[in-house]
């Protein structure tokens, strides 16, 4: 996985998802999205799996987020500057990599087809702030999983997910466009105001951004959003 180069761009992803349920072995894929804050990966996953699904008229293929890999907020109070730790959460070291590794190889070892087993998968309950564990489970018959996240191709900070993804795209959204709807985002679903929302931008999501931005050069293929 990854490349010395530029990736190339991946003009079909649905496509590209269908050949692999297409394949003859019976195995199950592991794909995982990954792009800025703002890009819009979860609207993406959420797209795909309706039309790949639909496509072949059963839930062949689920898609999942990171977001349940969030240290709980009494985690991060036990962190040597619980403060900081809060004021930063979303960064790297504020997630449980180790975590979200385990549960990819479990994906990755139950089969897909009847013969395997379900596997529970953690959700984030965004009005409390904190995660829910085996919130989500996935049946043993999915046999694409599409894991979206940020930091899927980060190699610091304990993350490292060298040969638990079978592909992983980056979808090549610009810096300031995402992190102008990210900006939106925080004023309608905190109630920020323009300016606490632009602090909160400024002393953490951007640079959040930047070790995003980092890890393009690893992804198999860049994704581009359609024009809107």
């Amino acid at each position: 996985m990854g490349h010395a180069d530029v990736p190339g761009v991946l003009a079909d992803p649905a496509g590209r998802i269908l050949r692999m349920l297409q394949a003859g072995d019976r195995r199950r894929w592991i794909v995982g999205l990954v792009g800025l804050p703002g890009s819009g990966k979860s609207t993406l996953a959420r797209q795909l799996e309706r039309q790949v699904n639909q496509c072949v008229g059963a839930p062949a293929m689920v898609a999942l987020g990171m977001d349940g890999f969030h240290w709980s907020r009494a985690t991060l109070a036990t962190f040597p500057d619980p403060a900081a730790a809060l004021a930063r959460r979303g960064a790297p070291w504020t997630f449980d990599a180790a975590g979200l590794a385990s549960r990819v190889q479990a994906l990755r070892a139950a089969a897909g087809d009847a013969n395997g087993w379900d596997v529970a998968w953690p959700g984030f309950e965004h009005g409390v702030g904190d995660p829910v564990p085996d919130a989500v489970r996935v049946g043993a018959a999915v046999r694409v999983v599409l894991v979206e996240g940020l930091y899927l191709l980060h190699r610091a900070h304990g993350w490292q997910l060298d040969g638990l993804l079978d592909e992983c795209w980056y979808l090549d959204v610009d810096m300031d466009i995402a992190m102008h709807r990210l900006l939106a985002r925080h004023q309608a679903s905190w109630s920020m105001g323009q300016a606490e929302a632009q602090a909160r931008l400024d002393r953490n999501d951007r640079e959040n951004a930047g070790f995003v931005l980092a890890s393009r050069g690893r992804a198999d293929w860049l994704v581009r959003p359609e024009p809107a």
